[in-house]
């Protein structure tokens, strides 16, 4: 990340706490304490109303930003539910893209919803069987793939936990029997492949357009599932 983009994530990471330590702010972005000050110092001498007030942190004096978006409480609090949702179901890159967006919905939330919003983000928890895993981090990159109908060459590992390399086409993503598929054309087999997510190694994007251009779609894929769940 570059200095203006993590000056431009300080800001929006400050916009999302009442207050916040020069600690947090260091291992969200993984920079020494002294970087953290310099950061500090460069946003107050752009004018930016930044506080200080121990031991809580720092602060943005209030009023300083006019929200361009804004939500309510029951909006605000409906996606913290969705986060453990996104926790439990989906994986690590899904997990990081819905966190940053969310601390820019927090960012526009007055400093009373902000207090709410943190005591209830204490308070609300998801408990998931073991065999529900989700440390893989594919998911984004996938998703890129099926909308810009680029080709991928992925390692996979079967049942038998046999490792093959394949060059897909990625027409969709299925969540079901607890785990996330993709579904794709498979140039080794010339037939349509359900990989689950959880086994694949690595993705290598190849920025070639699909060579198949009349892929089924999702819906009908979906009627050939081995369950219903």
């Amino acid at each position: 990340m570059n200095r203006i983009d993590r000056l431009f994530g300080i800001l929006v990471l400050l916009q999302t706490k009442k207050y916040i330590t020069a600690e947090k702010i260091s291992d969200h972005y993984q920079i020494s304490i002294r970087t953290v000050y310099r950061d500090i110092k460069a946003l107050i001498e752009q004018g930016i109303p930044i506080s200080f007030e121990q031991p809580k942190g720092y602060f943005i004096v209030q009023g300083y930003f006019l929200p361009p978006v804004s939500f309510n409480t029951e909006e605000a609090n409906a996606l913290l539910i969705m986060e453990r949702l996104v926790a439990g179901f989906t994986d690590q890159s899904i997990q990081k893209h819905y966190s940053s967006a969310l601390n820019k919905v927090k960012a526009v939330l007055r400093s009373q919803q902000k207090e709410k919003l943190e005591f209830l983000n204490e308070n609300i928890k998801l408990q998931l069987p073991d065999y529900i895993k989700n440390e893989f981090q594919h998911l984004s990159v996938l998703q890129h793939v099926i909308s810009s109908k680029t080709q991928i060459e992925l390692d996979y590992i079967n049942n038998n936990n046999e490792s093959s390399l394949r060059v897909v086409e990625s027409i969709g993503l299925i969540f079901y029997a607890f785990n996330w598929h993709l579904i794709a054309w498979c140039h080794l087999r010339a037939e349509y492949r359900d990989f689950r997510v959880s086994r694949i190694g690595r993705v290598r994007c190849l920025e070639l357009p699909f060579h198949k251009q009349d892929h089924m779609s999702v819906a009908d894929y979906m009627k050939k599932l081995p369950v219903n769940y």
